[in-house]
């Protein structure tokens, strides 16, 4: 699956969240709606066992650190819940979670592969 463009950091949730207490959740809302959406309109397959995940966050430039960068699974993961392409985001129904990260100017995106463990 391919979320195109970029996805709030830690930074910018802690950011919302001190803002205004409902900015977080609102973000987190629409984030993994987002991911949820797109693994629905890319048509992944369902997985009933254990996955293993590996994300490669495709940024723009190194201007973001990449744990913050990778905060974001947590709205990917829960949209990948809610799409149904995997029954939950718990230690028994996730083997492992990878992160892979790259760069490109033109096309920022979340890649985002999932595999049978």
């Amino acid at each position: 699956m391919v979320i195109p463009g970029r996805m709030p950091g830690l930074n910018d949730y802690v950011r919302a969240e001190r803002a205004n207490r409902f900015a977080a959740s609102k973000m987190k809302k629409e984030q993994t709606e987002r991911a949820g959406i797109a693994a629905v309109e890319q048509r992944m397959p369902r997985f009933s066992g254990r996955v293993e995940i590996v994300f490669t966050w495709v940024e723009e430039n190194r201007r973001r650190d990449m744990d913050n960068v990778a905060f974001a699974k947590k709205f990917i993961l829960d949209g990948l819940v809610r799409a149904g392409v995997i029954h939950d985001d718990t230690p028994q129904y996730i083997a492992g979670l990878a992160d892979r990260f790259a760069y490109d100017r033109q096309r920022p995106r979340i890649e985002v592969e999932v595999r049978g463990a």
